[in-house]
């Protein structure tokens, strides 16, 4: 079976995100106020062959965890994906 998976990239509470704190920076001069403590992140989409759910959410977490994060500083989450 195919299972559509979203994995969710960010960093750790308490690590510095300097991406965030840019873009933060640059909200005023566009207009955009009161917008605080802005945090940056990855997403990706890919498709899993596996026999369930609960397998290609296996799958999915060994790549966020071997390929698509740095585990000292970031935390990922995976989750099925419908349509």
């Amino acid at each position: 079976m195919n299972y559509a998976v979203r994995v969710d990239v960010t960093l750790r509470s308490g690590i510095s995100d300097p991406a965030g704190a840019t873009i933060e920076r640059a909200l005023p001069a566009l207009g955009f106020g009161g917008v605080h403590r802005v945090r940056a992140g990855k997403l990706f989409f890919f498709e899993v062959d596996a026999p369930t759910p609960d397998a290609a959410l296996d799958v999915a977490r060994g790549l966020a965890e071997r390929l698509l994060s740095n585990p000292v500083i970031e935390d990922a989450t995976c989750a099925l994906v419908e349509g």
